[in-house]
């Protein structure tokens, strides 16, 4: 189908990245969300929250059938449009620096925009329009010619328009529009291109130069993409083109200068439509950036691992018994305070439009235990004496675990009551110091080892019982809790019980009985959504209990919930299996990729990656 602008959906939606920033396109041709200096910064097109916030569209005039994919390795869009005189295809992508390659790859200070229509069969007319709204749709920028292109002049970036058939090109109102006729047997006439360039002023430096024309970018991304592919280590197993595509994601979503992963590109896509539970999660949690670890282990082998932790060591600098901040913006901001955007509509008039996320200033207790879980999966890539800074950002968090595990918390769904004793914070509280007491020598740490020792075992003895509830006959999300919760399913994946023991895998069928459906597993009962992530926690624990058959189902139903380029939203309905949250997820294709390795048997590439129950004293 080719969708209107009010017919929107999540999962029409898809991403273009040059590891900087982020641009969404849907299906229609239209780039409804961009914005073009850091994944976290003010938009210029945003029709994806609002249909006056701005959007560029190109499209073959008449289109009665559209189908897309992702060309070579990386997030460059492929849409072809059948008209009934022919056919176009339109490339999307944003611009790879030229000479980023491999491990190196990203994009450059100046973000560029490529859109390439060709006509590969018969004649097409091509409708282009081009609406810029900067900052957030609050700005109507003035269409100023400059010799071929255009100068849109207003709001904090610098935009220009080049590209083919200029003299096409007229101003109507507030916005650039173009109709171009493109006849395939024409080899001169089969093809029209633009670039968007986005340059900074408020940096005082220059655009940085780049005279490459569209075809030319165009190749050297797709060749700068698939060298990153080549770099990279080969998933295996049935699920390998699945995983190869989720790694892609979460590359994508990777802030180049700087390493870390935002959580989504996308703000206040709703988690229930048209109604407020709408967040911003263009930034870069500390939990997600450990999951992410694995997962890239797991998927792609990635390059200097330490570069992770340098930067969790330079975000949290000295704790010195602070709090542990638990997100940041991409290049370590700690002020991310929550602002709405009353102007915006919201996606199909789900408001509140937000900006910033509150949830920095909470106490979760289990990102230090996150941190130390990566960095021990890590530890055979890791440098033999680690730098200082992370050395002892490493210490102190375990540190942290010991000294705060008993402490209430706002648990790993950040909910926005009361702090309780979520159950996940004290299972990563024993995960913290587990890892700490595994690698204690390699942090310098060796006197401490007898007290995280004596402390985890504690820990682990307060989950085994007060983490139980005899008459749901489960383990529950917080102490003294009768409500089941599905972050439950992290206890056989961190090693504290095995999936085996009998109240693991009674916990594991009450959750599949009651949280699980067709679409997916919610994170508690009468939530109305599949959390992505926790369908695919449920199939590896699954597995590990020896449900093979059931974990490949489970697995199945909820890689089912991608859209047609393999893109995995937060959360899916239950009823209809819509994608829903914001688009696409880090966390969701990290669950794919480690479900698919559990799956693959890779769970056991590492005997030692996780301690079991039977290591431990206090059983």
């Amino acid at each position: 189908r080719v969708p209107s602008p009010d017919q929107m959906d999540i999962a029409d939606l898809a991403l273009l990245s040059d590891c900087r920033t982020a641009a969404l396109a849907d299906r229609g041709g239209s780039v409804v969300w961009w914005s073009p200096h850091r994944f976290d910064g003010p938009s210029v097109f945003g029709r994806l929250l609002d249909p006056d916030a701005g959007h560029w569209t190109i499209r073959a005039a008449g289109a009665t059938a559209v189908t897309r994919r992702y060309l070579g390795e990386g997030p460059i869009l492929e849409t072809t449009f059948e008209a009934a005189d022919g056919a176009l295809t339109l490339t999307d992508l944003l611009a790879i620096a030229p000479g980023a390659t491999g491990h190196r790859l990203g994009g450059s200070r100046t973000t560029r925009l490529v859109r390439i229509a060709r006509c590969t069969r018969g004649r097409v007319t091509v409708e282009m329009e081009l609406v810029a709204r900067p900052d957030y749709g609050r700005s109507i920028p003035h269409l100023v010619r400059s010799g071929d292109g255009w100068e849109l002049v207003g709001g904090p970036s610098d935009l220009s328009l080049s590209g083919s058939h200029a003299d096409a090109h007229e101003v109507r109102g507030d916005r650039l529009v173009a109709t171009v006729e493109l006849d395939a047997a024409d080899g001169t006439d089969a093809t029209a291109a633009w670039i968007l360039t986005a340059a900074r002023r408020d940096d005082g430096t220059s655009p940085d130069a780049d005279d490459r024309p569209p075809q030319r970018i165009l190749d050297e991304s797709l060749a700068a993409w698939d060298a990153w592919a080549t770099a990279h280590e080969t998933p295996r197993g049935p699920h390998a083109a699945a995983m190869r595509r989720s790694a892609m994601v979460l590359q994508a979503l990777t802030h180049a200068p700087t390493g870390v992963v935002v959580a989504a590109p996308t703000t206040s896509l709703p988690e229930r439509i048209g109604q407020d539970w709408n967040w911003d999660y263009r930034f870069a949690w500390l939990r997600d950036l450990a999951f992410v670890v694995r997962a890239l282990y797991v998927a792609a082998c990635p390059d200097e691992p330490i570069r992770y932790f340098d930067w969790i060591a330079r975000a949290l600098g000295r704790l010195d018994g602070q709090r542990v901040q638990i997100m940041f913006g991409v290049e370590g901001e700690r002020d991310l305070t929550e602002h709405t955007l009353d102007h915006l509509r919201g996606f199909r008039d789900s408001r509140p439009v937000r900006i910033g996320n509150d949830a920095w200033s909470q106490r979760q207790l289990d990102v230090p235990g996150e941190v130390l879980d990566a960095a021990f999966k890590m530890r055979h890539h890791l440098p033999g004496e680690l730098p200082e800074p992370v050395r002892r950002t490493f210490v102190d968090l375990a540190e942290h675990a010991a000294r705060n595990w008993r402490d209430p918390d706002h648990g790993m769904w950040e909910s926005r009551d009361e702090p309780r004793h979520y159950l996940s914070g004290k299972v990563m509280a024993w995960v913290a110091l587990d890892r700490a007491v595994r690698m204690a020598e390699r942090f310098g740490a060796t006197e401490r080892v007898a007290d995280w020792t004596d402390t985890r075992d504690a820990v682990r003895r307060a989950v085994l019982t007060e983490g139980w509830n005899d008459d749901v006959g489960a383990f529950t999300g917080a102490f003294g809790s009768d409500r089941l919760d599905a972050s439950v399913l992290l206890m056989p994946l961190t090693g504290i019980i095995e999936a085996s023991d009998e109240r693991m895998r009674a916990t594991i069928e009450r959750v599949e009985e009651r949280l699980a459906s067709g679409h997916g597993v919610q994170r508690w009962a009468d939530e109305g959504a599949g959390f992505v992530i926790c369908g695919f926690w449920l199939a590896e624990c699954l597995f590990l209990a020896g449900e093979r058959e059931r974990a490949e189902e489970r697995y199945a139903a909820t890689a089912a919930g991608a859209n047609d380029l393999g893109l995995f939203s937060e959360e899916v309905a239950l009823d209809s299996g819509e994608q829903l949250g914001n688009s696409p997820q880090a966390l969701s294709h990290v669950g794919q990729i480690n479900a698919a390795s559990t799956l693959a048997g890779d769970s056991d590439r590492d005997p030692d990656e996780h301690a079991t129950s039977k290591d431990h004293a206090g059983r």
